[in-house]
């Protein structure tokens, strides 16, 4: 008992850090630009990437596989986190964390894309529970046109979606190292938004130590050490319990961005958490039961897991075992 309640508490850990990115990423960018931001944020998480891999020194240099699909993989991620940095600039971190994880509902609808067989009808309940919540959500205080940050978060769950089912896709029946890709992925991402941020790059000597505090919870705690963390956990339980407990994520994005940011709760901003969230949690659980039983002559088809929506992003590599701020 006392190892289950330490595992879920470093699997609650990890949802928390990652539902705090959302109001950090928010901090950094009142600071810096959004592309200097992706750029150091992508520096950092590879430098110390690179560093682990350099003390796992027993594990052999990359493979093919490894390279091959990190790279594209590394661009698609890059592309997640480019829209969801500028959507969280320009919506609140609450806000963000709830729309982002309609990821949940999203990536089954195109992991089955071009397969046999489909989904029941009670997914697609819930996913319609997900978007009225969406709707609720970017209502505000009233219903009026949507907030631009409030719509590049929605785009940013469907690129997140999209980069999900692909990873999928790619790292099927191939003995690829968690830790190598997401290195690859850095390096790639680090790469991506080097010339793009470069005019922005003095801007870094001259933030301050808050800044760069921000900077640092994003690459270190957000990407490296919620992947570590999250992928020993994972090995220590069943995956149905890490997707609850993971799953808790929108949870403490709303709590952190309500509770340090001051962020104000309405009566359609507590009726909007509601819906999506228990649309995510009944499309997740409903997801699950179909992939443990699927539909004759479709079982080889492979599926990607809810866990696997958030550990692909944000820095986060896919865990084969099981799963971005």
């Amino acid at each position: 008992m006392p190892d289950a309640r330490r595992t879920d508490a470093v699997l609650l850990l990890v949802a928390l850090v990652w539902g705090s990115s959302y109001l950090s990423a928010q901090t950094a960018t009142a600071v810096l630009p959004v592309l200097v931001v992706l750029f150091a944020r992508y520096a950092l998480s590879a430098l110390a990437c690179l560093g682990l891999v350099a003390v796992d020194r027993r594990s052999g240099g990359w493979t093919r596989d490894e390279l091959r699909v990190g790279v594209p993989l590394g661009i698609t991620q890059a592309a997640v986190l480019v829209v969801e940095t500028y959507g969280v600039a320009h919506t609140s971190a609450a806000n963000a964390g709830l729309i982002i994880s309609l990821t949940i509902v999203l990536t089954p609808l195109l992991d089955r894309a071009g397969r046999r067989g489909g989904l029941p009808p009670s997914f697609y309940a819930a996913a319609g529970v997900c978007l009225v919540a969406v709707a609720v959500l970017m209502s505000g205080n009233g219903f009026h046109a949507p907030r631009l940050g409030d719509l590049l978060m929605l785009a940013a769950a469907l690129v997140r979606a999209v980069h999900v089912a692909l990873v999928g896709r790619l790292t099927a029946h191939r003995a690829i190292r968690p830790l190598r890709l997401t290195t690859v992925q850095t390096l790639v991402g680090t790469a991506v938004f080097l010339v793009p941020a470069a005019s922005g790059l003095p801007d870094l000597a001259r933030v301050g130590a808050g800044g760069w505090a921000q900077l640092l919870y994003l690459a270190l705690f957000c990407s490296v050490f919620a992947f570590l963390a999250q992928t020993w956990a994972v090995q220590r339980t069943s995956a149905s319990r890490a997707s609850l407990l993971l799953g808790t994520e929108p949870v403490w994005a709303a709590a952190v961005g309500i509770g340090l940011a001051g962020e104000h709760f309405t009566p359609l901003t507590g009726l909007g958490a509601a819906l999506l969230i228990a649309g995510t949690y009944w499309g997740q659980a409903v997801e699950r039961a179909h992939r443990a039983h699927p539909e004759p002559k479709d079982h080889d088809t492979p599926r990607t897991s809810p866990l696997s929506v958030r550990e692909t992003t944000a820095g986060g590599p896919p865990v084969t075992s099981s799963a971005p701020g």
